[in-house]
């Protein structure tokens, strides 16, 4: 199984989630949000094919990582593929944050045409959803570029069925 990368896989990372964190990088989005800060990563044609098992590797040894984060592009275009490496990602006891514009009702409804989705969403710790507006930027935000965009716990989202946010970062 391979996935669309943007770029190398980023270590190292302190503003990409709490604590220190390797960064996936996906190609592709098309939500297309005015002043996105990676819109080299929205054409799905660009980007460079990876098999899973070397970002398994990398993962592997990675050291004093906390976790790892799925950003792009859009991670939830390669939810399978993504699914597959969060999953291993759990094993190493590292947490899973993933950055994405849809929302996550969003989300829950396209679990239904897409299991793919569910299954990534059940190894996501941490969700940050909702499209960039540039309008609602703000320097001020935790881990998040607008006001509109929430973080929330997937676990008790899932649970709940309903979006369940992360009060210290909101």
């Amino acid at each position: 199984m391979t996935i669309n990368l943007a770029r190398d896989i980023q270590k190292d990372s302190i503003v990409d989630g709490a604590g220190i964190r390797a960064v996936i990088w996906t190609q592709g989005c098309s939500h297309n949000c005015f002043g996105c800060h990676n819109p080299d990563t929205h054409d799905f044609s660009k980007g460079i094919k990876v098999d899973i098992e070397n970002i398994k590797k990398e993962l592997d040894n990675l050291e004093m990582h906390d976790g790892i984060t799925f950003s792009g592009g859009d991670p939830m275009f390669q939810a399978s593929s993504c699914a597959e490496i969060a999953k291993y990602a759990k094993k190493l006891k590292l947490n899973v944050w993933c950055y994405t514009g849809f929302t996550f009702e969003e989300l829950l409804s396209m679990c239904d045409t897409n299991p793919n989705i569910k299954e990534f969403l059940d190894y996501i710790d941490v969700l940050i959803d909702g499209k960039f507006i540039l309008e609602q930027k703000s320097l001020a935000l935790k881990y998040r570029g607008s006001k509109n965009q929430r973080i929330l716990n997937v676990k008790n989202s899932l649970k709940n069925k309903k979006a369940s946010l992360i009060r210290k970062y909101n």
